[in-house]
């Protein structure tokens, strides 16, 4: 069980949650192998020579190293001893993240390897944990070339224009958790708003005679509804949990009510063999004309691009209480929801989010396949960027407040007859996420090369500053012309627009920098940088952001909006707060700007 000595000793996984399991954060021994020659000269035998503080990046100040040079691979080590009462029982080890290429070892035997730097991986230590105590070493490599999935990490030794100090090796929660031989594996939790129910899938590791599975479904007055089916005939049994119409509770943002769930597999004599608990959020999200709807009304999504980084751990939160922070500053300042740019965040981050009634999309931090090459063929991800994608629908799918995917973003190539490497995993990524969830619309990109002609919603990115220039150029949408992202010259970069649903899911940008103002007029872009030309003063800011939102929220066709950005992140100064999450506007006047209500909102027959 956590303690309080262990850093971020929160379950990272609140959505299935069982009663034993122990929190590996702490002191781990490390080691630096710039030359990822480590396996060759014994570091797999060996204690390292250093010590980091897991799971904070070596390159964050909370680490206890913060070297921000290139890591081409790095190693930890610790001896873990197991619960005595764990005995008999499979133990798993569970990683986060670990960015990027990771091999794990239990005393010295292979156990596991996984491609990506946002995704979780799990361990089973089988026989091995039967010691009593168990040596675990993990080598992360993280190439500094090649196609990889980075999102905002600087490929550049310095931080330069949005792009941001590395993050290399673990960066969230390391544990363990023991479970019986046949046992139950994540739940997919699909609401049935219209049908007044939820649908439950119950994967298990295997199935065996006389098994059982069971859910029970709670609120605050008690048991709701309770479901029972057998569990020795399919490898995910399926269970139906109605609620009565006087039990319905629609989650939103005005309402966020979550139902607690219990999943239980029931042995052949009836008793618990392995049980978790869950909770689950009953709303639907829906396509009518160009609006989406929750809960079939139209809510117009008030946005704000979140990059979740932080000055000292980077993209590892330092506590549980900044995550909720970050949403609750988002939400003061009339923000309704928010991208998740660049980053799968972390799981705990959805939990608040869920329980704060916070919209979110979901998304992937796809940049790092630039090859540099002609602009016809520039962008060459490759198929782990689908397998990882794959992994991050899996664990998301369950989370009421995720309103929306998308997988890539900004994949700026010029569209002509000859398919590319972009063309077909653009569209397999699209292809995988339709076939994992139909509930949500998917934007097959955000901003520039839409490719995928079917994409459920379509979007631009404009950093216009002129509230004026920028409704000319947002005029188009009444007559299904929107304002379409192109190249430079003119070329295309999409697949035309067919009335899809339409937002700007980039805008702003506003370029306020209190402290660069007072200190000389000029623009020093490595130390301070924003889109357009800097504000002179907060009263142009606000005059500026009032404009530009404005437009976009008496547009009758825009059903939401992206702003960028929530927070300053190091030399990019265009956050609503400072990096710190200090204050650096009149956030009453950027709230006032935005929750008036929008035209979609007004028009909808609801």
């Amino acid at each position: 069980m956590p303690t309080p000595s262990v850093p971020r000793p929160e379950h990272p996984r609140p959505q299935f949650v069982r009663n034993d399991w122990l929190n590996l954060n702490g002191a781990w021994q490390f080691e630096t192998d710039r030359g990822d020659s480590g396996l060759e000269r014994g570091l797999l035998d060996r204690a390292l020579t250093g010590e980091i503080l897991v799971p904070f990046p070596p390159e964050s100040e909370l680490s206890g190293i913060g070297d921000t040079d290139f890591l081409e691979a790095v190693w930890y080590r610790r001896v873990v001893t197991l619960p005595s009462a764990w005995a008999g029982r499979r133990v798993l080890l569970h990683f986060g993240a670990v960015d990027y290429d990771t091999t794990v070892w239990a005393d010295g035997v292979e156990v596991a390897r996984h491609r990506g730097g946002f995704t979780p991986f799990t361990a089973d230590l089988g026989d091995l944990a039967g010691s009593g105590e168990v040596t675990l070493t993990v080598r992360a490599r993280d190439p500094r070339s090649g196609p990889q999935a980075r999102g905002k990490q600087a490929v550049q030794y310095a931080n330069h224009d949005c792009n941001y100090t590395r993050v290399t090796g673990i960066w969230q929660t390391v544990w363990l958790e023991p479970v019986p031989d046949l046992h139950l594996r994540r739940p997919r939790i699909t609401p049935d708003l219209a049908g007044s129910a939820f649908h439950l899938e119950l994967p298990l590791s295997g199935n065996r005679p006389g098994h059982r599975v069971r859910a029970v479904l709670s609120d605050d007055e008690g048991e709701v509804c309770r479901a029972e089916v057998r569990a020795d005939l399919d490898l995910a049994p399926r269970l139906h949990l109605p609620v009565p119409r006087e039990r319905v509770r629609a989650w939103g943002p005005e309402d966020p009510h979550l139902y607690g769930l219990r999943v239980e597999l029931l042995d052949a004599a009836g008793e618990v063999a392995d049980s978790a608990e869950s909770y689950a959020g009953l709303r639907s999200v829906g396509i009518r004309g160009k609006a989406v709807t929750l809960n079939g009304r139209s809510l117009f999504q008030r946005l704000v691009l979140d990059q979740g980084w932080y000055p000292d751990g980077l993209m590892t939160a330092p506590t549980d209480a900044a995550l909720i922070h970050d949403i609750e500053i988002a939400m003061a300042a009339g923000f309704n929801g928010a991208r998740l740019h660049q980053k799968v965040f972390e799981e705990r981050f959805l939990y608040h989010a869920d329980r704060l009634g916070y919209l979110v999309w979901g998304e992937f931090g796809d940049w790092g396949c630039e090859t540099g090459g002609s602009s016809g063929d520039n962008q060459q991800p490759d198929a782990s960027y689908t397998a990882q994608w794959l992994e991050a629908l899996e664990r998301d799918y369950s989370h009421p407040s995720i309103i929306g995917w998308c997988p890539l973003n900004e994949t700026y190539q010029k569209l002509h007859d000859r398919m590319t490497q972009l063309d077909s995993v653009t569209r397999a990524m699209f292809l995988a996420t339709k076939a994992m969830d139909t509930t949500r619309p998917v934007l097959d990109t955000s901003g520039y090369a839409h490719r995928v002609v079917e994409t459920d919603i379509y979007d631009s990115h404009s950093y216009e500053q002129d509230p004026a220039a920028f409704k000319r150029q947002m005029s188009g949408l009444a007559e299904d012309e929107p304002y379409v992202n192109t190249h430079e010259n003119g070329a295309a970069y999409s697949v035309p627009y067919v009335g899809q649903p339409y937002f700007v899911s980039e805008f702003g940008g506003v370029w306020w920098d209190p402290a660069a103002a007072a200190a000389s007029s000029g623009e020093d872009r490595t130390e301070s940088w924003g889109y357009g030309e800097r504000v002179r003063d907060e009263e142009e800011f606000h005059a500026r952001f009032t404009g530009l939102t404005g437009v976009l929220l008496d547009d009758p066709g825009m059903f939401g909006y992206c702003y960028t950005q929530l927070t300053d992140v190091f030399q990019e100064r265009n956050g609503v707060y400072r990096f710190d999450r200090g204050t650096k506007l009149d956030i009453e006047r950027v709230r006032a700007a935005q929750i008036r209500p929008a035209a979609i909102e007004e028009q909808d027959p609801a």
